[in-house]
């Protein structure tokens, strides 16, 4: 077999590499943005298609889309959801177009995939079509803003469930430290007396305030506005696949998911993933601020304050033997300027959005789902 194939799509013929299951639009992608080889979260990937899999049952049942070529299409988004076919997600995370390139990666996957469960070769067409089936009743413009909420929320009980072990940790950390006394510090200088227990049960409610955040900004997330299509007026959507697909997703993914209401603010308006990379961000700055406590306290062994002290988990020095350093909270401080960073990002990105679209969805995606990743 050939180490590519030829494909068409509306600007000419592309050649396609011959195993891959994505198309010319994709591969035109591929070769447009050739930038950093970042590639999406497989969250993202998953709720990409969590949506194609939603869209196929429901077009379906409102009499459509082919029964057949609708199964067709529900297995193969069901095999890219088991993470089959992760390494066929190629398009670059900076990208434009609002995402089409990965949506249409995503389109061009399942539809050959579909094709080839119906008997054809891949990369030799079929009935099923990226566009007019795959993506039926859809745009780019309506399925990345929901796909970016369904793989933040897919995160976000991973990282929750961190939280709350953590927290738990350091209230247990509290109960032993019950009656270490010490001198407070104020301006680093010496102040009135504390106990360690009082320290490390105020890290513990901090916690417990941001998870508090993150929930509040995680329930705004699960209003969507699949449905909406290009700019917010269900344009080729049958007038009721948005409630249906929202009900579906529900019943797909397990999240409690509502209507965003007004379809034209799911487009124009990316403050909801604005506004929970913001919690992350609270997150993130509590997270370190206790890491350099932890640092602060521990410093020495005989010219710092000595405090407390801290696991040993590797040596710490190429130079002095014996010396052991703070790794872990220091570790923590990178992971959270990254987060920090990462909402910088998203911030600048949320105020780009014009008129009915926001371009800068790609970026979001990525960057929101990374920060949850290296979060929990």
């Amino acid at each position: 077999m050939s180490e590519r194939r030829v494909e068409t799509d509306s600007m000419g013929e592309v050649r396609v590499p011959a195993r891959a299951y994505y198309g010319a639009q994709t591969q035109r992608a591929v070769e447009n943005f050739a930038i950093s080889g970042l590639r999406p979260s497989e969250a993202f990937v998953r709720a990409t298609a969590w949506i194609k899999l939603a869209a196929a049952r429901v077009n379906g049942r409102l009499g459509l889309l082919d029964g057949e070529v609708g199964a067709a299409i529900a297995q193969a988004a069901e095999e890219v959801v088991a993470g089959r076919f992760t390494d066929q997600f190629v398009v670059d995370v900076f990208q434009a177009g609002a995402g089409t390139s990965h949506n249409m990666n995503a389109n061009e996957v399942i539809a050959n995939r579909a094709n080839e469960i119906l008997g054809h070769r891949l990369g030799e067409g079929g009935p099923v079509n990226a566009n007019d089936h795959v993506n039926m009743a859809q745009s780019t413009n309506d399925v990345i803003p929901t796909a970016i909420r369904l793989a933040a929320l897919d995160l976000h009980g991973g990282l929750a469930d961190a939280l709350v072990q953590c927290e738990e940790a350091l209230r247990l950390k509290s109960l032993v430290f019950q009656d270490v006394v010490k001198s407070g510090r104020t301006h680093l200088q010496d102040a009135v007396p504390v106990t360690l227990g009082q320290e490390f049960g105020a890290y513990a409610d901090a916690l417990g305030h941001d998870l508090d955040r993150l929930n509040a900004a995680a329930d705004d997330l699960a209003r969507l506005g699949i449905g909406g299509t290009a700019a917010g007026t269900g344009l080729n959507a049958h007038p009721d696949y948005h409630a249906e697909m929202v009900r579906e997703l529900e019943s797909i993914t397990g999240f409690r998911l509502r209507s965003m209401g007004n379809l034209f603010e799911a487009m124009q308006s990316q403050a909801d993933i604005a506004a929970y990379s913001g919690a992350l961000r609270v997150l993130a700055l509590t997270l370190t601020r206790i890491a350099n406590d932890l640092r602060l306290l521990s410093s020495g062994p005989m010219t710092g304050l000595a405090e407390i002290k801290l696991p040993a988990v590797q040596p710490g020095s190429s130079i002095m033997p014996g010396k052991v350093n703070p790794v872990m909270p220091e570790m923590l401080n990178m992971v959270c300027f990254h987060v920090i960073g990462n909402d910088t990002c998203i911030a600048m990105s949320t105020q780009a959005g014009q008129l009915e679209l926001n371009v800068m969805m790609p970026i979001m995606a990525y960057n929101l789902c990374q920060s949850l990743e290296v979060l929990t």
